[in-house]
């Protein structure tokens, strides 16, 4: 810890607590929150309150001449003036300062020494310090002594609400983001997750603006060349199980960046989803989650013992742990360029291909429409296969349009020729209900023909619908289930339900008939 004089920010308090070690945070916590404990693991056991997950409708860009015409603005980027900002920012600051001591973490974003960036977290819980401190990336004495100002300050006041009467605020919520400035307000939530997006947020932005792809994905090292392959998926689809390999050195789980020279982590932690973890199927992430991990909003016994299967206060169980405490980590946290790219989904409508290798133009659209589906059973009101889009693989954190994102793929793909490849996770033999989940075995069997790159000299024929290659052949997976159309008992039912399918592309595409996207239309179905 060093001391910090925080008063050209607006703070006055007079205790400020900085990248307190973890051992000062754990008695912190456990000291001054009843409710916080530790589990018999030795993890941080933590809640944070009424807000469980993310407030996606409470978060705002702030209009600003400087980024303006950068924004994709919308549903996902809602605006609010520099004005509105300002009196969020303020009202924080008010309450940050009645506070008897904030702790403070001046730590880097991105493993890259030439893209990283300086983030600054100021807040009133342990908590919160010790998630942000597992989630980037903690600078040695010299670093910190020399940290200077930082280039992006996080303004956690979350366990005070934001004034509804203030313009533009639609709850006592908010998440507000200043580009201009570098600077992030929270107000009216307790969920850490939101200062881990607001970093991503900020990458989202500064790297595009650098000719580099800033993407959510998990990523992989060969330990013998130290090329990587990248894994795309929503939730459900598998992206951290398959992601986590003993021959392969992890990069990350969650967000990185494809630079000039290679892939890095812009964290320094995983936030992995905790509901229904065993250490039977999730070995590496359940014996992460022991002293120096935190724990969040999940159910344990007497013996403080968690029940990982007890969702009565949310589905959304996390665990936030140290990248290291991962054995078969990449320290430091990047590698060279991707010699594959790999969309993985879970279609439970049971027509994609367990395996396909996609062309550059079909390579952008399934990037741009980042599909998968939900399962029926899964959520409230959800009684049958429900198609999900989200641009990128990552919807809720995109700041530009989805195509500029999906022209800096193509580009690097083309220079470092990259396969790319859509890996189906879901159902076979038809739909949840009717057919049966592709088997993990199978699916690991395919990830892992990629990797070795037997895939690229397997035999493939052409989905006449879809227009990518369905892969015919993969060691360690039945030829039978290779083609979907022959796994079905009824090929005329398969037939309508693919082209039902196809046609939920087709109209989930329509929202990009924008900025010359006629182009990356062709790499979508044809549908006669």
């Amino acid at each position: 810890m060093s001391s910090l004089d925080l008063s050209s920010f607006g703070i006055e308090t007079p205790k400020i607590i900085r990248n307190a070690p973890v051992s000062r945070l754990y008695m912190e916590a456990i000291r001054h929150e009843p409710s916080t404990s530790l589990s018999a693991q030795g993890a941080l056991i933590a809640y944070s309150g009424e807000k469980t997950g993310r407030s996606p409708q409470d978060k705002r860009i702030t209009i600003e001449s400087s980024s303006k015409d950068q924004i994709w603005w919308g549903e996902i980027n809602i605006p609010i003036d520099e004005h509105t900002f300002e009196i969020n920012r303020e009202r924080a600051k008010d309450y940050l300062n009645t506070r008897d001591k904030l702790y403070v973490v001046d730590a880097f974003a991105g493993w890259d020494p030439s893209e990283r960036i300086k983030v600054r977290v100021i807040c009133t819980r342990p908590y919160h310090a010790l998630f942000m401190r597992i989630m980037l990336i903690i600078p040695t004495a010299q670093e910190l002594a020399e940290f200077g100002d930082p280039d992006f300050t996080i303004f956690n006041a979350g366990q005070f609400p934001a004034n509804r009467l203030t313009e533009g605020m639609t709850s006592k919520t908010s998440i507000d983001v200043c580009f201009e400035k570098k600077e992030m307000v929270i107000l009216g939530t307790e969920y850490a997750g939101e200062m881990k997006k607001g970093v991503f947020t900020l990458m989202h932005y500064l790297m595009p603006l650098k000719g580099h792809l800033s993407m959510h994905c998990s990523a992989t090292a060969d330990p013998k060349t130290n090329s990587s392959v990248i894994l795309f998926g929503l939730s459900g689809t598998g992206k951290t199980t398959l992601s986590a390999d003993p021959n392969r050195q992890l990069i990350g789980d969650d967000e990185h960046v494809w630079t000039d020279t290679g892939v890095f982590n812009i964290e320094g932690g995983c936030y992995a989803k905790a509901i229904d973890l065993t250490e039977e199927n999730e070995p590496d992430i359940y014996r992460a989650l022991h002293y120096g991990a935190v724990l969040e909003n999940v159910i344990h016994d007497e013996e403080y013992i968690v029940d990982f299967h007890d969702t009565s206060l949310t589905q959304n169980t996390r665990g936030a742990y140290p990248i290291e405490f991962i054995k078969n980590a990449q320290l430091p946290c990047l590698a060279d360029h991707p010699t594959d790219i790999i969309f993985l989904t879970c279609d439970a409508f049971g027509i994609l291909p367990p395996v396909s290798k996609l062309n550059e133009a079909q390579a952008m659209y399934h990037f741009v429409s980042g599909y998968t589906a939900k399962v029926a059973g899964t959520e409230m009101g959800v009684s049958e296969p429900q198609a999900t889009f989200s641009a990128c693989f990552g919807a809720p954190f995109l700041v530009m349009h989805p195509l500029r994102y999906a022209e800096l793929l193509a580009q690097k793909m083309q220079q470092h020729k990259v396969n790319v490849w859509l890996v189906n996770t879901g159902w076979s033999g038809g739909g949840h209900g009717v057919g049966s989940r592709i088997k993990l075995a199978y699916s690991r069997a395919i990830i892992d023909a990629i990797y070795c790159g037997k895939l690229v000299k397997s035999k493939t024929q052409t989905d006449h619908l879809f227009g990518f290659e369905i892969v015919t052949e993969c060691p360690g997976v039945p030829s039978d289930v290779m083609v979907p159309r022959q796994t079905w008992s009824d090929q005329n039912d398969y037939d309508r339900e693919a082209r039902r399918l196809a046609e939920l592309f087709a109209e989930n595409f329509k929202k990009y008939d924008q900025q010359d996207s006629d182009s990356l239309a062709k790499g979508g179905p044809v549908i006669a």
